[in-house]
């Protein structure tokens, strides 16, 4: 983005499996709950905010990292009128996946969910800054960066290993309602089409479906064409009004108000870093 915008991405082709996100405080901007196929990892590094994460709410303040696992509905917005800063990793599940499979703590099945979603863990906050500055810093190389990036995920995965849980799976009628929305997110989908593909009433997918994964079915769907967007956007391709409507969206305003909601910049401040 312009230097003096609140927010700075960083993105290397060579990591793929990385982005950094930098809010700089400059003004306040709010988040819609929201969830994505990535894994990420904040410190709070200015200020105050209200962290939401599943059903918890709470303040967090400067030193707080935060944590939320791929599919986990979350939102995390300032105070009224108070300043805010923060630094964002989103990371490839797949690729923590391996590693925790090299490690000898993860699943065949992939990525292990990390078990907790707050911590004011001093080391843990100065490593993930120290691994933000090497990335954001061009005079470090790319096998330097990864190298960082190695070293703190294997410590993240190590740490958080032994205090994991089995975790009840979804309804296998769910699963089938979230699986044929991802299937299908780019149309126009109704209630009664999305119930009848899981053999489940209207209502009861309504309530059971925001239950288990934080969101309704209808916001689950925008969400997914929001992160479909980003995929598109960050890897380059195509026009933006190009990528809103192959989404769904009806035309590029659509995506703009969807995708400032969701990652709190427009498509074009997203595209241009």
């Amino acid at each position: 983005m312009k230097a003096g915008a609140s927010t700075l991405f960083w993105r290397d082709q060579s990591l793929p499996f990385l982005e950094l996100r930098s809010f700089l405080g400059c003004s306040a901007i709010g988040y819609a709950k929201h969830a994505h196929d990535e894994f990420s990892i904040g410190a709070v590094t200015g200020g105050s905010s209200i962290y939401l994460h599943g059903d918890v709410q709470e303040q967090v303040d400067v030193g707080a990292v935060v944590l939320m696992n791929p599919g986990e509905a979350h939102a995390c917005n300032p105070l009224a009128g108070a300043p805010w800063t923060y630094r964002m990793l989103y990371v490839d599940a797949s690729w923590l996946g391996s590693l925790q499979r090299e490690l000898n703590c993860g699943n065949a099945g992939g990525f292990k969910p990390i078990p907790f979603a707050l911590t004011y863990d001093e080391a843990l906050y100065r490593g993930l800054l120290g691994l933000c500055d090497v990335l954001d810093d061009g005079g470090v190389t790319v096998p330097q960066k990864e190298a960082a990036a190695l070293a703190f995920f294997s410590g993240l995965m190590l740490q958080s290993a032994p205090l994991a849980q089995p975790r009840p799976a979804p309804s296998a009628k769910l699963l089938a309602a979230s699986d044929f929305i991802d299937a299908q997110f780019r149309r126009d989908l109704s209630l009664d089409e999305i119930a009848a593909c899981a053999g489940l009433s209207v209502s009861y997918l309504i309530r059971a479906f925001k239950q288990q994964f934080g969101l309704t079915p209808h916001v689950y769907q925008v969400n997914r064409r929001v992160q479909f967007c980003r995929e598109q956007l960050r890897a380059g391709r195509g026009s933006i009004v190009d990528i809103a409507i192959e989404a769904g969206f009806a035309d590029q305003a659509h995506l703009q108000r969807a995708f400032k909601r969701v990652v709190a910049v427009t498509p074009g401040q997203y595209r241009q870093r």
